[in-house]
Parts: C-alpha cells; sequence; structure tokens
C-alpha cells in the first residue's frame, strides 16, 4: 500500500494525523481557557465528555492518531538512518539553513510523548478511567472527583515539581509545532515558495498562541496555589 511502502506516503501519513493531533489541541486550549473564566463551567464541560459513547469514540480516535502518528516517526527515522548508513557518524557542519527544530524533532517528540503521559496520569486516569471501570461493574472504583476537572486542575498544579515538567513539557511542544505544522502542509502540496513562508509565519504565530494559552492555565493555578495556601 502507498501509504506504508513508501516514504512520501508515510510522510503523508504524519501530516495528516499530525494536522489532527493540532486541530485537537486547539480544542483542549479553548477548554482549558474556560477553568480561567468559570470553574463551574469547566466541570459541566468534564461531565459532558465523560464516559459517555460519543467521547469514548473520540477518545479511542484520539488514541489511534497518536499511536500512527508516533509509529510513523519512528519508522520514517529509522529509515533515514538506514539511508544515511555510515554517513550519519561523520562529523559535519550543520547547514545554517536547516532549523533546530527540524534536527531534534525525534527527541522532541519523545519530550512530548513523556509529557502525554504524565497528563493522562493526573488526569484522565483519574477522571474518564474511573468513569469506565464504574459503567463496567466494578462498584469499588471511586468516582467522587471523576468529573470534578478543577479538583484535578488544583491538586496537579499546586505542585511545583509538576508546574516545571508541564513546562517544559510545552516548551518542547512549541518547537515540534513550530516545524511539524508548516512542515505537514508542504507535505500536504502547500509547498510553493510564497505559501511555505506563509505557513512558517502562521505556524509560529499559532503553536505560540496555543502553547502560551495551556502556560497560561498552568501558571495561573499555581499562583493561586500560592495565594490561597490551600484554602480555595
Amino acid at each position: 500500500m502507498w501509504l506504508s511502502n513508501s516514504s512520501v506516503g508515510r510522510k503523508v501519513v504524519m501530516s495528516i494525523t499530525g494536522v489532527a493531533l493540532v486541530l485537537f489541541l486547539t480544542f483542549h486550549m479553548a477548554m482549558n481557557l474556560v477553568a480561567l473564566v468559570s470553574e463551574e463551567g469547566y466541570n459541566l464541560v468534564c461531565e459532558f465528555l465523560g464516559a459517555n459513547w460519543y467521547a469514548l469514540v473520540a477518545t479511542a480516535g484520539l488514541a489511534a492518531l497518536f499511536v500512527i502518528h508516533i509509529v510513523y516517526a519512528f519508522w520514517l527515522t529509522m529509515q533515514n538512518r538506514k539511508a544515511r548508513g555510515t554517513e550519519r557518524y561523520a562529523v559535519v557542519e550543520k547547514p545554517k539553513t536547516v532549523e533546530w527544530a527540524s534536527q531534534n524533532m525525534l527527541v522532541l517528540g519523545i519530550i512530548v510523548f513523556v509529557g502525554l503521559g504524565l497528563h493522562l496520569v493526573n488526569f484522565w486516569a483519574k477522571m474518564q478511567l474511573p468513569e469506565i471501570m464504574y459503567k463496567l461493574g466494578d462498584a469499588t472504583v471511586d468516582t467522587t472527583y471523576a468529573a470534578d476537572g478543577v479538583y484535578h486542575i488544583k491538586n496537579t498544579f499546586s505542585n511545583p515539581v509538576f508546574v516545571v515538567l508541564y513546562l517544559v513539557w510545552l516548551a518542547a511542544l512549541w518547537f515540534h509545532l513550530t516545524h511539524g505544522f508548516w512542515s505537514a502542509m508542504q507535505t500536504i502540496g502547500w509547498n510553493n515558495k510564497i505559501w511555505l513562508n506563509r505557513w512558517k509565519c502562521i505556524s509560529n504565530i499559532y503553536s505560540t498562541i496555543i502553547v502560551v494559552c495551556f502556560a497560561l492555565v498552568v501558571i495561573a493555578f499555581f499562583i493561586k496555589s500560592l495565594l490561597c495556601s490551600g484554602a480555595c
């Protein structure tokens, strides 16, 4: 099959799944911003996105996108390493036209993946997963705070260790997105000189907006925890 047997096909798969994941990040960012405006409103969104069938279908689809994107990323990296052979060990001057993010996409991707694992442990495993287990018949699971997203945000971002880890994760995500987004557009076909430069500009702006908004939630709740000293 062309999408798996050729290098171009694999890049197309990576590009399409990458764009889909960027759209999800946009939705997640908007959802997180609700927590800054209305804690009650944010919890209503969390309740709507609990263990309902539509949320589970979306979660399964999202998980599939992540897995496909990660598998194809490693596949392409290994293919490129194999193609270079022993040349990759040679000491050569790095081209000035090649972005730092482009040279380190695999490392950045690994940091993003580890950060995703941390995020799943802190939120998904304490919210949607308990609801799923309860609906499957496990009456012993505690679902008291399953739909209370604000409770988990406050618990997580009152811990300075998690705050630092999340900010490092978001920094890696920014570099990953700034290169990955315009590169995806190039692979899809918008690769003429005019639009390529435009996509690079859009990538920088859009990635900055997404990451800054995520970081704003982290920092805001951390500062709030310091001011409240656990009283709110």
